[in-house]
């Protein structure tokens, strides 16, 4: 993220975007919500990616550099806030479940973006009483800084299907296991295995995304088999992965 484009407020608006579409890095003086109704939303910044299905919304906090990224069709939703006006009290993105009320009022509050009367300010608070109340999901892929480290998130990222042991990837990269667990720990704030499961989740949805099927998406992420993914899966997100695939 080279380019850095600059917008002074976070837009509340609606927009669609085709698969594959891509916003460049750029920052806003507020707060901004983001929520696609429809397919996945990714946004990255310096320090790891955040993926959100339609179940899940992104917090991105004011003068946080980031680029969004589509899977599928989305319909992308977003809800500007003032940078005084901070409902969750977070410094950093985080993606959040969205209810079914919660869905309708992002949806109604981005329709009608330029309407500054009385019952769109009744509808805000409600919307931002139904943040505040919304879980914290950890769905977030942080990018490691270490050398070592970075090779070996690089193997998986390649192929999320690798299922080498951290001592078996060390010796690829010049490491030894403990070494690298320790970074995986102090540098990502993780363990190796839930890290790899965060990268096969995030892929997994990438590709429901695009429409691949349920047992190829398990194959390709290295889930052993199609049960042993929609359990993860489900334990991970509240329902099966074919929830996530187009109609």
């Amino acid at each position: 993220m080279t380019e850095i484009r600059h917008q002074s407020v976070a837009p509340t608006r609606t927009r669609s975007m085709a698969p594959g579409t891509a916003i460049d890095a750029h920052s806003h003086d507020g707060h901004q919500i983001v929520y696609a109704g429809r397919g996945v939303l990714a946004v990255t910044t310096s320090t790891g990616s955040w993926i959100a299905p339609g179940t899940r919304a992104i917090w991105v906090p004011a003068g946080t550099v980031h680029a969004h990224q589509a899977h599928g069709e989305i319909d992308l939703h977003l809800v500007g806030l003032p940078a005084d006006d901070n409902p969750l009290g977070l410094d950093r993105p985080t993606v959040l479940t969205v209810g079914p009320l919660l869905r309708e009022l992002i949806l109604a509050h981005t329709r009608t973006p330029y309407d500054d009367s009385p019952e769109r300010a009744r509808l805000r608070a409600v919307l931002l009483d139904q943040l505040r109340a919304s879980p914290q999901e950890p769905l977030h892929l942080p990018t490691p800084t270490a050398p070592q480290l970075k090779a070996v998130c690089e193997i998986l990222r390649r192929n999320p299907a690798d299922s080498r042991t951290l001592a078996a990837l060390g010796r690829e990269v010049g490491a030894s296991d403990r070494t690298l667990s320790r970074l995986f720990k102090a540098d990502l704030g993780m363990t190796f295995p839930q890290w790899r499961t965060q990268l096969r989740l995030y892929r997994a949805l990438v590709l429901l995304a695009e429409n691949v099927q349920v047992t190829a998406v398990a194959h390709r992420c290295g889930w052993s088999s199609a049960s042993a993914f929609i359990d993860v899966f489900r334990r991970a997100f509240g329902h099966t992965p074919g929830t996530h695939q187009p109609r």
